[in-house]
């Protein structure tokens, strides 16, 4: 790794994608549902137009002063109507599909986002939101340099040397853990940072099998913050027995991520692949 690139995370995070507001030429009672969704929302210049947000919205800060409407998987129709929004902006797979039927009978436009975890599925996700918020040509400029900064950061990574054995862990409640394979988020962003997913054969989010860790033998885990406070931290976590053994526990390589920031795929992308590929390729930990 070099100097320069410890640098990127304050060139390409979010100061890049938010700075300097964009005048709001149309007022419309906006919903945003994802988190990333909401990020880009903000990005665009549309943030004063927000009357409410899911619980994966947490970035910028202003959001969290937003009433609330649940879970973007779990929603209800009902709440949501009382606060008489115009149009709901949601990554694809929000719902359940009943919530989203009534709300459309109830004449509110609901725009669906696509999200595909890589570099051109969040250049199509931008440039989706642009268009749904009237804001093309800003949302076309947002996504060149989204896509430009991630290619910096990875000519800055270069091919690295060594691709460290990865695994991502989420925590799924009651101490469930989950292993993102292929397919995931977790997957396209160890990829992204020079990593190599050794579990990129399950498909998707499967329960975690403490069994065969040793066979797999992480040497770094990546896990989000919430998942590293639901395990009690750092030294309690990789002192469990299924973790206690692992070349990543000897060596102490955990690295604990903001959920959103590593897996949403949005405006910060460049901040979290420079953010991950230094803390994989030279050990720090992410600050």
């Amino acid at each position: 790794m070099t100097r320069s690139m410890k640098r990127f995370g304050a060139l390409f995070g979010a100061a890049l994608v938010f700075a300097g507001a964009i005048p709001v030429q149309a007022s419309e009672r906006l919903i945003s549902i994802g988190g990333d969704v909401t990020e880009i929302v903000y990005a665009l210049g549309r943030g004063n137009d927000l009357i409410a947000v899911d619980t994966t919205s947490g970035f910028p800060a202003e959001v969290q002063q937003l009433p609330n409407v649940g879970y973007m998987r779990q929603l209800s129709a009902e709440p949501i109507l009382a606060l008489a929004p115009d149009h709901i902006i949601a990554v694809a797979d929000a719902g359940p599909d009943s919530a989203v039927d009534v709300l459309q009978e109830a004449g509110v436009r609901y725009t669906r986002i696509p999200d595909e975890p890589s570099v051109e599925g969040t250049v199509a996700k931008i440039r989706a939101v642009g268009a749904a918020v009237g804001r093309d040509a800003e949302a076309g400029a947002l996504a060149q340099r989204v896509a430009e900064a991630v290619q910096a950061v990875q000519q800055q990574v270069g091919e690295p040397a060594h691709r460290p054995r990865t695994l991502f862990l989420l925590s799924v409640g009651r101490g469930g853990l989950m292993a993102g394979g292929s397919g995931t988020s977790s997957n396209a962003m160890i990829q992204l940072a020079g990593g190599d997913n050794i579990a990129a054969k399950l498909n998707g989010y499967k329960p975690f099998e403490p069994e065969a860790m040793n066979a797999l033998d992480p040497e770094v885990i990546v896990v989000t913050d919430r998942t590293l406070q639901a395990l009690g931290g750092k030294e309690q976590m990789l002192a469990q027995p299924q973790f206690a053994g692992t070349t990543a526990a000897k060596n102490g390589r955990l690295i604990a991520m903001d959920g959103m920031l590593l897996l949403g795929f949005g405006p910060r992308l460049p901040e979290a692949v420079d953010t991950l590929a230094r803390a994989l390729h030279s050990g720090s930990s992410p600050q």
